[in-house]
């Protein structure tokens, strides 16, 4: 339970980037939402529209509740993977907090929905991972900008 509390390293540093940024206005994705704890605070800043995913039946679910129990409207949640994106057009700002596997499979889904200069922020693997990880950014045509660390976690920011 402590995925999507904000207690866990990666949680906490996507809320801490999520925190800095403006998203008044702009579109959001949270990526392998969990308890959509990500969707719902840039819903309360202004995102719109925000969509969360995720492909596990009862994150899925427990997303719903969250958003109902929290009066957070706007947010779409859609129960799938990736492949979910297809018809969802660009995003200006991306959160995936899930594993670096699950990431480097689905870098290519979200390069594919970014436009110029909409922001990637990934977590959910340590920092030795970050060399893999840039890598497959830079084969989909994205950059890495910055990473924050907490307990070897870490989370990067990416660009297109």
């Amino acid at each position: 339970m402590a995925f999507g509390t904000g207690n866990h390293e990666t949680t906490y540093l996507m809320i801490s980037e999520l925190l800095k940024l403006n998203t008044k206005g702009k579109s959001f994705l949270d990526m392998g939402c969990g308890t959509a704890v990500l969707a719902i605070l840039a819903a309360i800043q202004g995102a719109s529209p925000v969509v969360a995913i995720d492909i596990d039946e009862w994150a899925y679910q427990n997303a719903l509740k969250n958003i109902r129990l929290n009066h957070t409207s706007g947010i779409e949640v859609i129960w799938g993977g990736a492949e979910q994106l297809a018809d969802k057009g660009t995003f200006d700002i991306l959160f995936a907090n899930i594993n670096c596997n699950i990431l480097l499979q689905d870098i290519r889904y979200y390069a594919a929905h970014m436009h110029p200069e909409s922001c990637l922020f990934m977590s959910g693997f340590y920092q030795e991972d970050i060399p893999v990880i840039k890598e497959e950014c830079r084969r989909n045509g994205l950059r890495l900008l910055s990473h924050t660390e907490k307990n070897n976690w870490v989370a990067v920011r990416v660009v297109k």
